[in-house]
């Protein structure tokens, strides 16, 4: 036996067949789902009818259904938007912020133009200031990562805060409505996004994103440029390509999404701005780029799914006095186990026999 040889060691797999994958997908779901029954039976809930109630809550009614996509929207926008930085493997934890500003570069125009332009103008300019600005405040990070080998991940993570403290200043200044409410005046109805089929017509462009990040990951110059940087940075030099230029076009326009998504929020959801305009999804959103592979149509799917977790834990907190954190907890326990089992994709565990010294996987 050879006393060097770890007891257990991990291995990464070779090509895995798609059933097998999909396979360990469903047990980590199944896994998940009995765990969320034995958590609502400690709570003190019947466990079937916890689910049922999610479900209906969800996907019941036609207000169900339209909560769930308008909470789908930005979650698939945001997870489009980050998918080429993770490819590139600059990562990008900056999507708070970029919606951020965004929703703020939107806001300034709904709130101290719309006397000067027609509604659809007035639409296409809150969307092209929110794009730029999103783009701008992606690009400073970029520009440290390229010039000077910067931590992005740290750098986009702290001015995530800076943004958010900056909406805050407005909201208690500048922009604030009647003195002392720290709220700022609800948008009028001309710098409003129009609903399609009872939810803003957001959701029309989050689907043609999805077409359009599809492509231009997989069969453009540029998409071939950010797949080779991410495998190998020193192959990309070798290979002539200006990895300064790609990290920043590519960061440049993750933060344009990112801002066309906090747009969709502030017109199309709140109609106004405020701090915590984001709600959290830029962080959520890294969730469903790993949930996804990187795959902008199987987002769809992950952020319908995230949707309806939380449409259906409000729901539970509404119908059977479950308190929000036990729906939280179970929304915690499913996405864990689903990113957990990526690990069982991509790597093996490599067991040693005691008694012969020999492997077996």
């Amino acid at each position: 036996m050879n006393e060097k040889t770890p007891l257990i060691r991990l291995a990464k797999r070779e090509d895995m067949k798609k059933s097998r994958i999909w396979l360990i997908r469903l047990a980590a779901f199944a896994v998940a789902i009995l765990i969320g029954m034995i958590i609502f039976a400690i709570a003190g809930a019947n466990p079937i009818k916890a689910y049922g109630t999610m479900i209906a809550s969800s996907l019941g009614k036609k207000s169900g259904v339209r909560q769930v996509v308008k909470n789908a929207v930005p979650l698939l926008g945001v997870g489009l938007a980050l998918a080429p930085c993770f490819r590139m493997r600059y990562w990008n934890i900056g999507g708070e912020g970029q919606i951020t500003m965004g929703a703020m570069a939107a806001s300034y125009f709904a709130l101290f133009w719309y006397q000067k332009m027609p509604s659809g103008v007035l639409l296409l300019v809150m969307a092209v200031a929110a794009m730029a600005v999103g783009a701008l405040w992606a690009l400073i990070p970029a520009v440290f990562k390229a010039r000077w080998g910067t931590n992005e991940t740290l750098f986009t993570l702290m001015m995530n805060y800076i943004a958010i403290g900056i909406v805050a200043w407005l909201q208690g200044g500048p922009w604030e409505g009647k003195p002392g409410s720290q709220i700022i005046p609800m948008f009028d109805a001309k710098a409003v996004l129009p609903k399609v089929m009872g939810v803003h017509c957001g959701w029309i462009l989050v689907l043609l994103l999805v077409g359009f990040m599809f492509i231009y990951m997989n069969y453009t110059k540029h998409g071939y440029e950010i797949a080779v940087l991410g495998e190998s940075e020193n192959t990309a030099r070798y290979a002539g390509m200006n990895v300064g230029k790609v990290t920043v076009r590519t960061a440049m326009l993750s933060g344009a999404i990112c801002g066309l998504v906090g747009y969709m929020v502030a017109s199309g959801v709140n109609q106004t701005l405020y701090a915590d305009v984001a709600g959290g999804v830029g962080f959520t959103a890294i969730t469903v780029c790993w949930l996804s592979q990187l795959n902008p149509f199987a987002m769809i799917m992950i952020s319908l799914l995230l949707a309806v977790l939380s449409k259906g834990a409000s729901g539970l907190q509404t119908a059977l006095s479950i308190p929000a954190s036990i729906s939280d907890i179970i929304t915690g326990v499913i996405l864990l186990c689903m990113l957990g089992c990526e690990f069982f994709i991509n790597y093996k565990l490599i067991f040693r026999h005691k008694a012969s010294g020999k492997e077996a996987a």
